[in-house]
């Protein structure tokens, strides 16, 4: 049995994603790739790439990482790139995304091998988090000056646009996409591909998956371009648990029960937006507020029920842990990185990756 804490890929609920995504794909036309600032944990990729067609990137490692590990397309974007790391970046990418123009100028004779592609901003998003949100005021993301793209554009042949946020709504998908149509849609027509990036929830339950695809595909052959999607929780979500152990309970007004983990350490996006975890059933006469082992007072992961009263030792499973977790864990408070497993379509789990004192030690110099 594999020690806690530890993070367990299931790719049986993993495969379910990835049929979805491949349905998109033969229905809209148009192509997935995996982004890996949501999730890079290269262990599953030899599944995943059955079904997408490559990966897009936000740094240099992402982009590498992508190339070594996935193969197929690989995408590369930044919200800027440095002189001291451009020609690795190009040396990796097929296609090149510039996120301003004045790094397509700066940088545009060095990406010349290879496709050149521009990040729009239409100033709308999904977001309700000022955060999260891609338009947001003075935002930094894309250029939204139609006057000025179009001085710029012998430059490229494609568009980067990414204002979708956890987006469950197609009808909002719909009414944003039409209103990029309005504002870029002559220069839209004049290049060969666009991304419309990610945060589009068309694997949750409910998406209305045909009416997405057939939007899609109109939207490519009204501009005669090749269609990217760029699913990053789309294509993990309810694929993993963070899998903790019970150390210690409490009552202090409430019941409290403290567990081999960390929010900030290993779902920081629970404190980042100010989220509860999962856990399932969640049901029972028990009530607890599961804590965390660091030090901050607020390492909440959520008051959640139980059929039974909790004990030391006992075992909780926090579900859909996958997305923007492995990528931000960290070393706060020592506190032990979690193993990542996997539990493979026969149903049993191997070990891939366990964290040691020496990976803490070498992560600070």
């Amino acid at each position: 049995m594999v020690e806690t804490p530890y993070y367990l890929i299931d790719k049986a609920k993993l495969t379910r994603n990835m049929e979805r995504i491949a349905h998109v794909r033969e229905k809209s036309g148009a192509k997935a790739l995996l982004a890996l600032k949501c999730f890079a944990t290269w262990s599953v990729f030899d599944l995943m790439r059955d079904y997408m067609d490559g990966t897009t990137s936000s740094s240099l490692f992402e982009v590498r990482l992508g190339r070594e590990r996935f193969g197929k397309e690989t995408h590369a974007y930044s919200v800027a790139y440095g002189d001291n790391e451009i020609d690795e970046v190009v040396s990796h990418a097929d296609k090149i995304i510039f996120n301003s123009i004045s790094q397509l100028e700066r940088f545009a004779d060095k990406a010349a091998g290879i496709a050149r592609g521009l990040r729009l901003n239409p100033q709308v998003s999904s977001s309700s988090f000022d955060l999260a949100d891609p338009a947001r005021p003075f935002s930094r993301l894309g250029e939204w000056d139609v006057a000025k793209v179009e001085r710029a554009m012998d430059r490229i042949n494609g568009f980067m646009v990414h204002n979708n946020c956890e987006n469950k709504d197609f009808g909002l998908f719909d009414r944003m996409l039409a209103g990029i149509e309005e504002r870029f849609g002559s220069l839209i027509a004049r290049v060969g591909w666009v991304s419309l990036g990610g945060g589009i929830h068309f694997t949750g339950d409910d998406y209305p998956v045909e009416a997405f695809s057939a939007r899609l595909r109109a939207f490519a052959d009204r501009y005669g371009v090749q269609v990217y999607l760029e699913p990053g929780e789309a294509s993990i979500t309810n694929s993993t648990t963070l899998e903790v152990t019970v150390l210690d309970t409490l009552y202090n007004g409430k019941n409290l029960a403290i567990v081999d983990s960390s929010i900030e350490a290993h779902m920081l996006d629970l404190l980042i937006y100010r989220e509860t975890a999962k856990v399932s059933p969640n049901e029972g006469p028990h009530s607890y507020m599961i804590c965390g082992k660091s030090c901050l007072a607020g390492d909440v992961f959520g008051e959640f029920r139980f059929a039974e009263e909790l004990k030391v030792g006992d075992r909780v499973s926090f579900q859909d842990a996958a997305g923007y977790t492995m990528v931000k864990k960290n070393w706060f408070n020592g506190v032990k990185m979690p193993a990542i497993a996997i539990r493979e379509l026969d149903g049993s789990v191997r070990t891939v990756r366990e964290f040691t004192y020496a990976d803490y030690e070498q992560s600070l110099s």
